[in-house]
């Protein structure tokens, strides 16, 4: 009866527990690096930074407002590009990882009954 609990738990109980979290922890790292806001704001200007044009005319101010709304872009597209790659390669860590725990897991068992067959093996 025991043994019948354990292995429910151990197959069943515990693998739906681990991918529940890691769910969560693939929630969490695309979340924190915000890379679907970060991909619909993707041409704005960093921090919303910018002049304002005026009303008035005067072609120095133009230019000067062109230029640095220009750069304020262009920072803004250069420190995105940079979060969502980053964003995109601690999701694939976190995947792999995931994944990788999830195996060893479910292969604790026989990696534990394989390594007693081998001590007793190599002892006897």
């Amino acid at each position: 009866m025991i043994l019948i609990q354990y292995l429910s738990w151990h197959f069943f109980d515990m693998p739906k527990n681990i991918l529940r979290a890691w769910k969560n922890f693939l929630w969490f790292t695309l979340n924190y690096f915000s890379v679907p806001m970060l991909i619909t704001s993707f041409f704005s200007h960093w921090h919303k930074y910018y002049y304002p044009y005026g009303r008035a005319w005067d072609l120095w101010r133009y230019f000067e407002a062109f230029v640095f709304n220009t750069f304020s872009r262009i920072i803004g597209v250069i420190l995105r590009t940079l979060l969502i790659i980053t964003g995109i390669i601690l999701e694939i860590a976190v995947i792999l990882i995931g994944a990788a725990i999830l195996i060893v897991w479910l292969l604790l068992p026989f990696l534990l009954l394989a390594g007693l067959w081998l001590g007793f093996k190599y002892v006897f």
